[in-house]
């Protein structure tokens, strides 16, 4: 099976999770696909394959030579919840310009008027949906490059220690390392594969919060509500603008951090804002923190103790902290992509990855790219000469560890 099946293969499968659920996985489709790839692991030749209770698959590449450390290569099964994973209709397009009509019927078109990023792959051949689904590339292009490099590495015997493969469920969610066994994962460090440019090295993710607002009203009739009510939704709103106005997702970019409103619902007796908080410095994120808890004691002078409740939580920290230390892991990617024919870059993460948790878990965990663009989209597109040229990256990388 060459990548490009292998990708169409691993995309028919439906594999959201669910953020309403507290299972791990929290989804059972997920499980699905999970088992899949356990049978796949096996019949290409990997040791020591499991599928844990929880939902992870781990595997091994059996070494064939002395190498100096052993590596991992880590990517997550589940699809984002931003469009549907139901009947992908995925096809592959040999893109020589222009526009791609997705779907004639409902004219839907991906553009690179709206996708500039599409001129980058002119010659490619690019794996699109019917506009109606998400496709999977993120980050079942990762998990096509991780096995496909596996597979190669074990079919053509080429000079490699022990190689440690790891898939994930509920990244997408917040989780997708909650529940990783480092220490039976056996690797030294590893590179999570999730998105973005086939030539990017990242390891300046942002330090994430979440704050849940959860407000109390007052409901009285409004033809005599004076003095009496207090109107939790428009308390919601009130609190919405006593942030700074200006650091929002749709203004910032680069290492600017932002307030993201996620969620807000409300009626005048409850009302219950969900925000998300994030910057790649640790220090100005701790300010952002600061100014939800002022705003909600504002609001609680104004109208009563108790009336708003803000609850801060620490979600992932910036692994540039646990990387920096270990910049020769960095090096050896950056290698890699070079002989491959890529330019090296490293940018500023604006999310977080599964690597972040890890790193923080013990286990040094940049960032590489897989080749998939607009993610958590109806215009998500892979290209597969990217998939096959980061399967390239992972065995010169592993291959590097031998001093060959």
């Amino acid at each position: 099976m060459n990548i490009e099946e292998r990708f169409l293969k691993y995309v028919s499968f439906p594999t959201m999770s669910d953020e309403g659920s507290s299972s791990c996985p929290s989804s059972e489709k997920q499980l699905a696909f999970a088992r899949y790839l356990e049978g796949e692991l096996r019949s290409i030749g990997l040791e020591d394959v499991k599928l844990a209770d929880n939902g992870y698959v781990y595997g091994r590449v059996p070494a064939n030579s002395p190498a100096r450390a052993v590596v991992g290569f880590i990517a997550h099964m589940d699809t984002s919840d931003a469009a549907s994973d139901q009947n992908i209709k995925a096809r592959v397009v040999d893109y020589k310009g222009g526009d791609i009509l997705l779907n004639e019927k409902q004219n839907i078109v991906l553009s690179p008027k709206d996708y500039p990023n599409l001129q980058k792959h002119l010659g490619q051949h690019l794996v699109v949906t019917d506009g109606t689904t998400l496709l999977g590339a993120d980050d079942k292009a990762g998990i096509a490059a991780i096995v496909t490099a596996a597979e190669r590495l074990i079919k053509d015997n080429i000079p490699h220690g022990d190689v440690m493969v790891g898939f994930t469920p509920d990244e997408e969610i917040g989780r997708g390392a909650d529940g990783f066994d480092v220490q039976g994962f056996g690797a030294d460090f590893a590179y999570t594969l999730d998105g973005g440019s086939v030539d990017g090295v990242d390891y300046n993710n942002f330090n994430a919060a979440s704050a849940d607002i959860h407000i109390k009203g007052v409901s009285a009739h409004p033809g005599s509500a004076k003095g009496s009510m207090i109107n939790a939704a428009r308390i919601a709103a009130e609190f919405a603008m006593m942030l700074p106005q200006q650091e929002i997702p749709e203004l910032t970019d680069g290492e600017q951090g932002f307030y993201h409103m996620t969620s807000i619902e409300g009626s005048c007796e409850t009302a219950l804002v969900r925000y998300i908080l994030r910057d790649h410095d640790s220090a100005k994120l701790e300010q952002k923190k600061q100014t939800v808890l002022r705003c909600a004691g504002e609001l609680n002078r104004r109208y009563g103790e108790g009336t708003v409740t803000a609850v801060v939580k620490d979600s992932y920290r910036n692994m540039r902290e646990v990387i920096e230390p270990r910049m020769e892991i960095v090096e050896l990617a950056r290698d890699a992509i070079r002989r491959v024919g890529g330019e090296p870059h490293s940018s500023p993460v604006r999310g977080g990855t599964d690597g972040a948790t890890l790193s923080y878990m013990g286990l040094p965990c940049p960032n590489l790219g897989t080749g998939g663009e607009n993610a958590h989209s109806r215009f998500e597109y892979c290209s597969v000469e990217d998939m096959l040229r980061m399967s390239d990256v992972i065995i010169h990388i592993v291959s590097s560890l031998t001093g060959r």
